[in-house]
């Protein structure tokens, strides 16, 4: 791999360069620097891209329009200001290396002051710090959630995967939709994981499933359902399988609290022991959710992928619940962690991959029974199984979540939602039937039929306001595929939040249950007459 060196003694038509300067290590021309054909590799930690803007010249490679201010330790910064009066958006861009990287996953890093920004109209409009990727699949927008109004100085990261097909790749620095002043300091861009390397796959014997029953079909629950409700949905509904959710821890701020951590999820699980004796009375098996990870606030930089701490008491606490629950015959199954989303993950910390089986076996060490569920990156969804390996534990169920298109599930759910859609039919410029589903999750298929692997789909939804029974044909068609694949599945949920409710109609402002059965309901309960019960001693038997 070509390593770009800024030297002024190797290079005699260099200059001198500043102490501090923009380098571009691994790839590419930079302004008085040569290229030196080497041998080498991307390695984990190598550096791709870095700037302080402290160079004289530190803007050469940057768009037209780009400027200097102030930076954060003395130096200089990128200054990027949008009036009111203002009617475009503001972009400073900078191409980066995109050959050597490709397949790769980078860590990008920066620090950012802002000033007086506007609130973005749109969920994805605002402060941009954002390194868009063409290739020949299309083209990915991926940045850093900032925020807005006034902050000082505040560190951002995010991750980036480049596909193996990429012929293109910027960073794009600005504010977009918005109005009000942003500085921009000390970017750096790292090689966190090399390109995805599927294991051999090894099958033997019957695929692991966690149970002997023709299909497991249920729902999420909140952990505050009643007991009404749950013998509700094992008897009249005949549901045979409920993911418990153990969520809502929501830091805020820089607070960092693990102390605090463990007693909150120390109230969750006596929640979660009251309610087990009555799903063992109605044979219905649960799934333990760890919905909510360790970790502080949004601005104490302390998460599950950048501190060792919140790593560590993560295994702990698996190694807990496995002690409190390793003879309960209704636990199905752990959760290890809801929708995990990797962002940038710090060098001294593991990654999902490398965190889950970690977990699982200090699970082993306790509980060799119940099935260890492990969710995909990239927000559990279909796609987060390209890169995913198998992780070297006995008893695993791997487990997607499906909301695609997201643009039409959660339509109306938030302010960046907000175009109505309509299911079948044209949506984000695609048209989106059952097939265009079954498309989207082929990467699942694949890793079910490659590794020998059950599937468990966690989650599945449509908003109930969805126009013209949409959200009815898109269940339908969800569980259609669902069932031919002989996946086990969980609905998004039952008596949780109205929006997903299918005991509700399509009415927004109607918060009231339906006097009939919806067409989802319908469909539901079609579905869950067709369950088998798991057997074991109930508590009565026992005595």
């Amino acid at each position: 791999m070509p390593v770009t060196r800024c030297s002024s003694e190797s290079n005699p038509y260099s200059v001198p360069l500043p102490s501090r300067r923009l380098r571009l290590v691994l790839i590419g021309l930079a302004l008085a620097c040569f290229t030196v054909p080497t041998a080498r590799t991307a390695q984990v930690g190598d550096v791709v891209f870095a700037t302080d803007f402290d160079g004289e010249d530190a803007l050469t490679e940057w768009s037209a329009g780009a400027k200097l201010g102030p930076g954060r330790a003395g130096g200089r910064a990128l200054f990027v200001e949008r009036s009111k009066e203002n009617t475009g958006s503001v972009f400073i861009r900078h191409s980066l290396p995109v050959s050597d990287v490709k397949g790769c996953i980078l860590n990008l890093e920066g620090w950012i002051r802002a000033e007086e920004v506007s609130s973005p109209p749109r969920g994805w409009n605002g402060i941009k710090y954002m390194a868009p990727v063409t290739s020949e699949g299309g083209m990915s927008h991926p940045q850093a959630q900032i925020g807005s109004g006034s902050f000082n100085w505040k560190q951002v990261r995010y991750a980036v995967r480049v596909p193996p097909d990429a012929t293109k790749w910027e960073l794009f620095m600005g504010l977009e939709a918005v109005n009000g002043r942003v500085w921009f300091d000390d970017l750096r861009i790292t090689v966190r994981k090399l390109p995805f390397s599927a294991k051999t796959p090894v099958v033997t014997g019957p695929m692991y499933r966690g149970h002997d029953l023709p299909r497991l079909r249920g729902a999420m629950v909140s952990p505050n359902v009643s007991p009404e409700s749950l013998e509700t949905f094992a008897t009249d509904w005949n549901a045979n399988v409920i993911r418990w959710q153990l969520t809502n821890w929501k830091p805020k701020g820089d607070s960092f609290d693990l102390a605090g951590y463990d007693r909150w999820l120390k109230r969750e699980l006596t929640k979660l022991d009251a309610a087990l004796p009555l799903c063992e009375k109605h044979r219905m098996y649960v799934v333990v959710d760890l919905h909510s990870k360790p970790g502080g606030g949004p601005d104490s930089g302390k998460s599950l992928f950048t501190s060792p701490e919140c790593q560590d008491k993560f295994v702990a606490n698996w190694q807990m619940m496995a002690r409190r629950y390793k003879d309960s015959p209704a636990i199905w199954g752990y959760d290890l962690a809801n929708e995990p989303n990797e962002k940038a993950v710090s060098l001294d910390v593991l990654d999902w991959q490398g965190l889950a089986e970690r977990a699982a076996r200090a699970i082993r060490e306790i509980d060799q029974e119940h099935a260890i569920i492990v969710e995909p990156t990239e927000g559990g969804g279909p796609n987060g199984f390209v890169a995913l390996n198998p992780i070297d534990v006995s008893n695993v169920v791997y487990s997607v979540h499906v909301y695609i298109p997201h643009t039409f599930t959660h339509q109306g759910v938030r302010d960046q939602w907000p175009t109505p859609h309509t299911y079948p039919g044209t949506i984000g410029g695609q048209e989106w039937t059952k097939d265009r589903i079954e498309q989207a999750l082929k990467p699942v298929l694949e890793f079910q039929k490659t590794f020998n692997a059950h599937i468990y789909v966690g989650e599945f939804s449509a908003i109930r306001w969805a126009p013209d029974s949409s959200a009815y044909r898109y269940l339908r068609d969800c569980i259609d595929i669902f069932e031919s694949h002989d996946w086990d599945w969980t609905y998004h949920a039952f008596r949780e939040w109205t929006g997903w409710s299918v005991e509700h109609t399509s009415d927004r402002g109607n918060r009231e249950p339906a006097t009939t059965p919806t067409k989802r309901q319908t469909l539901m309960r079609k579905w869950l007459r067709k369950n088998k019960k798991p057997t074991w001693k109930t508590p009565t038997q026992d005595k």
